[in-house]
């Protein structure tokens, strides 16, 4: 166990080779996942000082601001990390649907076997 990292308070992140950390964005009313979603250095540092999530699009490679073209912003009420700082939970207020296709959530399916079923 590394101690610092896993029971101390200092923020030192452990990004993956990509220079990545996993991040899960949770609606802070309901509690519902609406996203997961990738952070470099400067989308985590983007986040935090702005207050709106930004993330590292790995398809674009490059920095974006969730709802720079939809409008449909994530105001941040609170950020953690998890236990060995690899992973971020975003708690947000999304302004309108998390997902690109238009869902409230990026998880609007359900597996059912081999199928899925629209929630």
């Amino acid at each position: 166990m590394d101690d610092k990292r896993e029971a101390g308070l200092e923020l030192d992140p452990k990004f993956d080779a990509a220079g990545l950390i996993t991040a899960v964005v949770t609606d802070a009313g309901s509690g519902a996942v609406l996203m997961v979603a990738h952070m470099d250095a400067e989308a985590l540092a983007a986040t935090y000082a702005t207050g709106e999530a930004h993330f590292w699009s790995r398809s674009r490679q490059r920095l974006w601001k969730k709802g720079e073209s939809s409008g449909n912003v994530l105001k941040v009420i609170e950020m953690r990390i998890d236990c060995d700082q690899d992973a971020v939970w975003v708690i947000a207020e999304p302004a309108g649907p998390a997902c690109h296709t238009g869902e409230a959530s990026c998880f609007y399916r359900r597996i059912a076997g081999d199928r899925l079923e629209r929630l």
